[in-house]
């Protein structure tokens, strides 16, 4: 290869590299389980396991699966709320994962989360205006004045008004207490936010306006997300790509057209054949999964889907599937597809 070949590879891939906020790799998150007087370790919860994935600076990549399946602890750990068992979290160039004290404390500023419960996020005791300048307190030094004058100004940019800094939590209805979680977020100027089912607790009538709130401050801030929920219908409008997770695994990343037009693993199937079709006149099939989640505590051998697919193969319960891509842009985790 020549010399001038060699600095166009590495001057594209240092391009890559530039546009790639997050990158986590081999992520695990392990929750002992002990028992008896001593407490004694007995095993793990296997919350998040092996886990891959990376989010491109402005991109908002979704994160999907049934309750339980992990998506909310890979959020947390990788904001650091909890440690990981294993694996790496690379922010923006950066490796995270064993960051402590004031170098981790540096840093969050460039992450913040909206939770999913709107008023248990809130401390009730705090008047809004508080609320919201509290994460802000920590990284300015501006006087207390001009942290008024830009907190009015951000609650009004998040729809609320400017008197409602002097308000408590209680006197709001559940969607302006999200936009108040969302101007909390948004204070200390991000880079990313991890929104965990920002609308699940939400009225549907309110969801959309909450939605359309995120992605206007998405072009105004410039800020990447990674949106989690169980509810396909919103990811699939709020999302440029999506992680698709079963039982602390990812099992499918692809374009949100790609998921949902051709999804290939057999658990995106069964999740996407669960979308009402608003046409009347057009017929979808239903596929059912029969039995339960396994327990993650003590997951199958193999593919850990195995035990629910409809078109599982004896090697499924011996061989686990790895993540690779398929097609252009799109990954799965399913032997079906294997080469051999």
């Amino acid at each position: 290869m020549s010399e001038q070949s060699v600095m166009e590879r590495d001057h594209q891939h240092s391009q890559a590299d530039s546009d790639v906020l997050l990158e986590v790799k081999n992520l695990k998150k392990y929750f002992p389980v002990t028992a008896g007087f001593f407490k004694r370790k007995v095993g793990d919860v296997k919350a998040v396991d092996n886990v891959s994935l990376t989010l491109k600076k402005g991109e908002t990549f979704g994160l999907v699966g049934e309750s339980g399946c992990g998506k909310s602890t890979t959020g947390r750990t990788i904001l650091r709320l909890t440690n990981a068992t294993d694996g790496q979290i690379i922010f923006d160039g950066q490796d995270i994962t064993r960051l402590r004290g004031s170098r981790l404390r540096k840093f969050r500023q460039n992450f913040q989360m909206v939770f999913q419960d709107p008023y248990a996020s809130l401390n009730t005791k705090m008047m809004v205006g508080h609320i919201v300048d509290e994460p802000l307190r920590n990284f300015t030094d501006k006087s207390s004045k001009q942290l008024k004058s830009q907190i009015k100004e951000l609650l009004v940019r998040v729809g609320l008004r400017d008197t409602d800094y002097y308000k408590y939590p209680h006197e709001f209805s559940g969607g302006q207490r999200q936009r108040i979680g969302i101007a909390r977020a948004l204070a200390v100027n991000p880079k990313l936010i991890i929104a965990d089912e920002p609308v699940s607790a939400l009225d549907v009538s309110i969801q959309s306006q909450v939605l359309n709130l995120l992605k206007d401050l998405q072009e105004e801030f410039n800020l990447t997300y990674l949106f989690i929920a169980h509810d396909l219908s919103v990811v699939k409008h709020m999302s440029d790509r999506i992680g698709v997770m079963y039982l602390g695994h990812l099992v499918e990343v692809g374009s949100n057209e790609a998921i949902y037009k051709e999804p290939l693993h057999p658990y995106t199937q069964a999740l996407t054949s669960a979308i009402p079709e608003p046409d009347p006149t057009k017929k979808k099939e239903r596929i059912i999964l029969e039995g339960d989640v396994p327990n993650p505590q003590n997951p199958p051998s193999g593919c850990v889907f195995h035990t629910r697919c409809p078109v599982a193969m004896p090697k499924c319960k011996e061989i686990v599937p790895q993540l690779r891509e398929v097609r252009p842009n799109h990954e799965v985790a399913c032997l079906l597809y294997d080469e051999d």
